[in-house]
């Protein structure tokens, strides 16, 4: 049973670093190539990559949420001392996932419906563009940081156990 539930925990952070992966790599920028621009004017580029973006989240608050859930089962099931760093890189990372999903993605949108609307003044939409462009960078940033605390995760998770398997230095005695 040990073994089936480290298999969960590694599997759930493999597909978890895939995904930010890919999302980073390939299809975040596939919406604003120049093969993509040639149909879709960029406010609506601009919007799918939102929709997507929107579930990248959600995939990152399910994947941090499982992780945690697997920590509690391996603790409860082998009674080993939780990791305290582990514990905090993923309710940091679950957190970043609720503000992303839930606060940044939300302004983003806003900021972009202004940038391009007709209806705003010349200013508006210069104004909107640098908040957006500020907000875009932040929201990278916590994106590498985030792969890299996920990557940190999955290579904790792949290490082999430090602790004896039958035998506690306590039972020994001479």
């Amino acid at each position: 049973m040990q073994a089936f539930i480290r298999f969960v925990g590694v599997v759930n952070a493999a597909i978890w670093l895939g995904s930010a992966v890919f999302y980073t790599l390939a299809a975040g920028p596939a919406f604003f190539s120049s093969e993509m621009l040639s149909f879709l004017p960029r406010p609506h580029a601009g919007r799918a990559a939102e929709i997507v973006l929107h579930r990248y989240y959600l995939i990152h608050q399910w994947c941090a949420a499982i992780a945690l859930l697997h920590l509690l089962l391996e603790y409860l099931y082998t009674g080993r001392p939780v990791d305290r760093v582990n514990v905090g890189l993923l309710s940091g990372l679950f957190t970043a996932a609720l503000v992303g999903g839930h606060w940044l993605l939300p302004h983003l949108h806003g900021l972009q419906r202004i940038r391009y609307s007709p209806a705003a003044t010349p200013a508006q939409q210069l104004s909107a563009a640098n908040a957006f462009g500020l907000l875009h960078g932040f929201s990278q940033v916590l994106n590498v940081l985030m792969i890299i605390a996920i990557l940190y995760y999955l290579w904790s998770l792949s290490r082999p156990l430090n602790t004896l398997r039958f035998t506690s230095f306590g039972k020994i005695r001479s």
